[in-house]
């Protein structure tokens, strides 16, 4: 009768480090490429908003005597929500907003969806800057835009920077 002896079947403990050992290597060097990819991602869709804004804002001054958006009706002091609904509703030609499909009011809406979040902190507010007050420097994430209606600069309320270093706030 012979005797059979039976090999266990399976991994070692070495092999078993070995591959989680690789696998680990792999993953230090996919994820970063991954986050690069997420900001790449984010950085364009803040151009894309920037660019829509910006286009709203400049479409709004030249059918209204050359105001921004953002201003009551016979001047004063500029509001975040006289921003938005002079940009996402329809309006009169000295700024007066009114809901869609209102008769008398034929200009607008600009941004059909209201004011777009900022991609890197999620916000749709706006900070509005006082006429005579300079922009900030930089972005501090506490709103998702930054407006100064006195010369309609807008600009991207974020900390980030894009995959290349450059500041979000100076896009």
């Amino acid at each position: 009768m012979r005797h059979r002896s039976f090999l266990a079947k399976g991994f070692t403990l070495v092999e078993l480090l070995i591959v989680v050992v690789v696998l680990g290597i792999l993953a230090g060097i996919v994820l970063p490429a991954f986050n690069s990819s997420t900001d790449d991602a984010k950085s364009s869709a803040a151009q894309q908003n920037l660019a829509a804004i910006r286009s709203a804002i400049d479409l709004y001054k030249v059918q209204h005597n050359d105001t921004f958006p953002g201003y009551p009706v016979g001047g004063g002091t500029p509001t975040e929500t006289l921003f938005v609904d002079q940009l996402s509703k329809v309006t009169k030609k000295d700024g007066t907003s009114a809901a869609l499909g209102t008769s008398g009011y034929p200009f607008g809406p600009y941004l059909k969806t209201g004011l777009p979040a900022n991609p890197f902190n999620a916000l749709s507010t706006i900070q509005i800057i006082a006429d005579g007050a300079a922009m900030p420097t930089s972005g501090d994430d506490s709103h998702g835009w930054v407006y100064k209606p006195q010369t309609g600069e807008l600009k991207c309320d974020s900390s980030a920077t894009t995959s290349d270093g450059k500041s979000v706030y100076g896009m």
